[in-house]
């Protein structure tokens, strides 16, 4: 699903009646919503940004079928397909809420994966997070009009800018691969010794490496400096004990200061036990 800069096309129409109230107008205050925490919001605010709204993304995705050979280690590339293409289309939808609410951008962007009993191979897919928009109208949108994403939390967003950096958008690489069983004789030649267990081993580091390297394709894609909070997720999803999925994500940061002084810390004593 190609992304259009304020257009409406994947959202339900009750999504865009909510979304429409939510702006106010007509004598109507503006009535926000949000999953920040007291001190997210704060700093949020700190930083120069109003929260205008949660918004959210869905996605419904059957997820297709893969034959593998028995003692062969390889990339899954159909599943890895419709594991990239369902988030996308949840991030997609959720960007569009945004665009609706007339945010600069998204933060604290959580990626679900929901399994339900409707049917084998099916799975929900989804995107939440908090649309923030700039109190001085200042452009953070991304160089293709996006709303830029970030799974930060408010504090390390508000640290983040005041260290002179910005994020520009959620980047993530996915690859599904299937891990070779081992063959009985080689099985038996182990048996009672230590010893690395190669096959296993190259199998996933080959599939972390593909994730990696498809999530730093796309933060170069976005002219980004660099990720930070990049993590490697791995699921199985109900595939079977040798079909993995690894998924790696973070948040592509670019500098908007030449001065990059960083906060001094503070020591902080809570008073409570």
């Amino acid at each position: 699903m190609a992304y259009t800069p304020g257009s409406e096309e994947g959202l339900p129409s009750a999504a865009r009646r909510r979304l429409i109230e939510m702006r106010g107008g007509d004598g109507k205050r503006p009535l926000f919503t949000s999953d920040l925490s007291i001190n997210e919001f704060l700093l949020v605010r700190e930083a120069g940004f109003d929260p205008v709204g949660l918004v959210m993304g869905s996605s419904i995705y059957h997820i297709g079928f893969q034959f593998s050979g028995l003692f062969q280690n390889q990339e899954m590339d159909v599943l890895t397909q419709a594991m990239y293409h369902a988030r996308e289309l949840a991030m997609t939808r959720m960007e569009e809420e945004a665009d609706v609410l007339g945010a600069d951008g998204i933060v604290g962007v959580r990626l679900d994966v929901n399994r339900y009993e409707w049917g084998e191979g099916l799975a929900e897919f989804m995107a939440i997070g908090t649309a923030i928009r700039h109190h001085q109208g200042e452009h953070y949108r991304t160089l293709k009009n996006r709303p830029f994403t970030s799974d930060l939390n408010g504090q390390d967003f508000w640290t983040l800018l005041r260290a002179g950096y910005r994020p520009i958008s959620l980047v993530m690489g996915t690859c599904v691969y299937h891990v070779a069983h081992q063959g009985l004789l080689k099985s038996l030649k182990q048996v009672g010794r230590n010893v690395e267990m190669e096959n296993y081993t190259q199998a996933l580091y080959d599939a972390r490496e593909l994730a990696l390297s498809r999530m730093q394709a796309e933060a170069e894609a976005e002219t980004a400096e660099g990720i930070v909070g990049a993590q490697v997720k791995e699921s199985n999803h109900g595939w079977g004990s040798h079909v993995i999925e690894y998924f790696a994500v973070g948040t592509a940061i670019t500098s908007i200061s030449e001065d990059h002084t960083i906060p001094t810390p503070t020591l902080i004593l809570p008073l409570t036990d």
